[in-house]
């Protein structure tokens, strides 16, 4: 399975990082993270997992509720073991180029 975004790591750890991904919704738009483009990169290697994602602006109101609730939905999907990393970046910065298909025909675009 081909992960919906940069991914390096065990292929049998992407269905359960990418569903846990997708439960997480940016309240602000209704749509969740993997599909708004959020998620530059998922790293996932010597039992740590270390995500890079951006949000729709860096003035995000929710930023740290979505990032809160990614470490959350990734703590339960993965093996206890495993240790969260998430960071925020804003480069390159988002844009609507970075929204699914599924997105976009949420969004009737």
């Amino acid at each position: 399975m081909n992960a919906p975004f940069p991914y390096d790591g065990p292929e049998a750890l992407v269905p359960p990082i990418t569903q846990a991904l997708t439960r997480v919704v940016d309240p602000e738009v209704a749509l969740n993270i993997v599909d708004l483009g959020l998620v530059y990169g998922v790293d996932a290697r010597d039992g740590c997992v270390q995500l890079r994602m951006t949000m729709t602006s860096a003035a995000c109101p929710v930023a740290g509720l979505i990032v809160d609730e990614v470490e959350t939905e990734l703590d339960r999907a993965l093996p206890p073991e495993w240790k969260i990393k998430v960071q925020l970046v804003w480069e390159p910065p988002w844009s609507t180029d970075c929204l699914s298909e599924r997105a976009r025909a949420f969004m009737r675009w």
